[in-house]
């Protein structure tokens, strides 16, 4: 399997993210605008949490909140689960099952990559899967 690195080359350009003092409201505009179910919280080029659609659902909507008076930093996940450029995306896998998460920031010493997402993963595993299968058959018909 490949290294999430090579996940994140492939779509260069994503490192989208909101601040912790932004209001939930924006961070629900940027959800939609990128089409991803997920921001990376960042202050000062640090990680210090991610906001999903998860979190909304559960903390605003459901608690009866308002979007635009809620800032990020009360509803984000604090407690950040990142990977390195070179973990595998079956170590991923594994780290978000156990975890029950969807998004992986990738973090490099002190610098931000980017985020994947479980739908990067699947991607990958059944992109590798179906050479696997095209080798096997090659190989059985020759």
């Amino acid at each position: 399997m490949k290294p999430v690195s090579e996940l994140l080359r492939a779509r260069e350009g994503t490192l989208w993210h909101v601040r912790p003092d932004e209001t939930v409201f924006n961070a629900l505009q940027l959800l939609a605008q990128y089409e991803v179910g997920a921001l990376m919280v960042m202050d000062h080029g640090k990680v210090v949490g991610v906001v999903s659609e998860r979190d909304y659902t559960r903390k605003v909507a459901l608690q009866g909140r308002n979007s635009k008076e809620t800032q990020v930093h009360e509803i984000m996940t604090r407690n950040v689960v990142s990977v390195g450029p070179r973990t595998g995306t079956r170590q991923c896998m594994a780290l978000m099952r156990d975890k029950r998460i969807r998004h992986l920031p990738v973090i490099d010493g002190d610098t931000v990559l980017g985020m994947i997402s479980i739908r990067d993963i699947m991607d990958d595993i059944i992109a590798f899967q179906d050479e696997t299968i095209g080798q096997l058959e090659n190989y059985i018909q020759s």
